[in-house]
């Protein structure tokens, strides 16, 4: 359900998919081929919400703003089941792990993974390539395998289509009713 809030409606391109259940509130603008997964929750009330192309936010995620801090998701970004990124950016090819949370001002940088259940204090910089874990997330290493990332984002992309054909009515498929 998208909600227009004061003067803003959500900007969402004709190639996302987004599930049942998912609501994007206000000032938000998201990019071709992404995807946006059952139950999850946009809101760029105080602030905008950008979600580049070919991103994918899975389910029961939440997206918010600071009350002076944009939310940024780049491109080929993987966002997994149950995260909260509150006005943060996240750079392209990024993977945040489900569980996740990414507080206001952290920067999570190109090709890093931020791994299942870290919490990303406020202000953090996460350089590129780099990988994260623990509450608080701690650096462990650097060089992430960008490459499987973007494998990922491009197989959400598929997923999308897949879905996006399963939830068509029954007679826009072809198939028998009942």
């Amino acid at each position: 359900m998208n909600i227009r809030y004061r003067d803003y409606a959500p900007q969402v391109d004709s190639s996302v998919f987004v599930a049942p259940g998912v609501i994007i509130a206000g000032n938000v603008h998201i990019g071709r081929d992404s995807s946006i997964w059952f139950n999850t929750v946009i809101r760029g009330d105080i602030q905008k919400v950008v979600i580049g192309e070919r991103t994918n936010i899975q389910d029961n995620s939440v997206i918010h703003v600071g009350e002076h801090h944009e939310c940024r998701i780049g491109n080929e970004v993987t966002v997994g089941h149950n995260v909260t990124l509150h006005g943060c950016t996240v750079c392209d090819n990024a993977l945040i792990g489900i569980g996740a949370i990414v507080l206001t001002g952290a920067v999570v940088g190109m090709g890093s993974i931020v791994a299942a259940g870290t919490v990303v204090v406020e202000g953090m910089q996460i350089p590129p390539g780099a990988v994260v874990m623990g509450v608080p997330g701690t650096i462990k290493k650097t060089k992430s395998n960008g490459k499987t990332i973007k494998t990922w984002a491009a197989e959400y992309v598929e997923f999308a289509r897949e879905y996006r054909a399963l939830l068509q009515p029954q007679k826009e498929q072809g198939g028998r009713n009942g």
